[in-house]
């Protein structure tokens, strides 16, 4: 979660934890699932990118949806250990338990190496998001902080080289320009739909729908969910949320930092669905479909979607959740 890229997270414990799974017998689909979602726990948990681009179309502190997703965050996180841990110990032959023996040696070897390796990116975390939090600098600003930081910290471990940095420049580079392209175009989209008055027409059918404020908030979230299917977040951001958020806001009287909140929960469970969610093709990208096939990663996704959408109802059903975290964090602060 603390890398805020789907791809990073899922291919590095791809690569890390999923041979050494295997190797213990656990099942493939829980494999599957388990690295998946966990993977995409950084697009609500800080430093989330969904967050950053809803702050921005939204008109809300980013600072404040930071805040306000840490604990439905922390709400996911333990819905999937819940499950993990029901489902072994009610199938133990899904995920066969580490011999004591080896457990023990496994900790005495590896807890000072763990820790020693934690202390730094945990520095550097609390650094880009204590920043952010307390007002001291913008999601930009945060970023050179982090950018900055990570840099020393590959000068400290004697891993810096030109050409590492030109890589990352590139890939930089390139991720950016593709996310303006997508702007620009969404730009186009969106100007073209408000001359021929789309957004209005859809604002107001909203309003004339007899469910209420809350049926209105769960249709729109059936909508964006079921787009999550098809099209990429930043389409969603970009072209859908813009058109569908200001009648939640002005006229059903919703919070727009917890609509934030609640959207970006949502729009979390776009990179697990089938047939397009970018989790399922980065692991596909690790694994040869000889030792796992492509129905296996997406059998093994269901479950976890499920338990996604279970906390976004329960991010719904508690709006405290956020705005309440919010509010505990501000009395401290001022």
């Amino acid at each position: 979660a603390s890398t805020g890229i789907v791809g990073a997270s899922v291919i590095t414990m791809g690569l890390i934890s999923l041979p050494t799974m295997l190797r213990r017998g656990y099942n493939k689909e829980l494999i599957c699932g388990t690295i998946c979602a966990a993977g995409t726990l950084g697009q609500i948990i800080p430093p989330s990118v969904i967050l950053i681009l809803l702050g921005d179309i939204m008109g809300v502190p980013v600072g404040d949806l930071y805040i306000g997703a840490v604990v439905p965050g922390l709400v996911l996180v333990a819905l999937y250990i819940l499950y993990i841990a029901a489902l072994s110990h009610l199938r133990p032959e899904l995920a066969p338990p580490v011999p004591a023996d080896e457990l023990r040696e496994f900790r005495a070897q590896a807890l000072k190496r763990v820790t020693i390796a934690l202390i730094p990116a945990f520095v550097l975390i609390v650094g880009v998001l204590g920043s952010i939090f307390l007002g001291v600098a913008s999601p930009t600003e945060a970023a050179s902080v982090g950018a900055a930081g990570g840099l020393l910290l590959t000068v400290l471990k004697r891993r810096f080289s030109m050409d590492m940095l030109r890589s990352v420049m590139q890939t930089s580079l390139r991720i950016t320009s593709l996310g303006f392209i997508i702007l620009i175009g969404a730009n186009c989209f969106g100007l073209v739909f408000r001359g021929l008055n789309g957004d209005h027409l859809i604002q107001e059918f909203l309003k004339g729908l007899p469910f209420g404020s809350y049926g209105v908030l769960a249709l729109v979230m059936l909508v964006i969910f079921i787009l999550g299917f098809f099209i990429d977040f930043f389409e969603i951001c970009f072209i859908h949320v813009p058109i569908l958020t200001p009648v939640l806001v002005r006229h059903f009287g919703f919070d727009p930092v917890w609509l934030g909140v609640v959207i970006g929960v949502n729009l979390q469970t776009s990179f697990l669905t089938p047939p397009f969610g970018f989790a399922l093709f980065f692991l596909r990208g690790v694994v040869s479909p000889s030792v796992i096939p492509t129905t296996t990663i997406y059998r093994g996704v269901v479950p976890f979607v499920i338990l996604q959408l279970v906390g976004l109802a329960i991010t719904i059903a508690f709006p405290g959740l956020s705005l309440g975290t919010i509010k505990f964090f501000r009395s401290l602060w001022w």
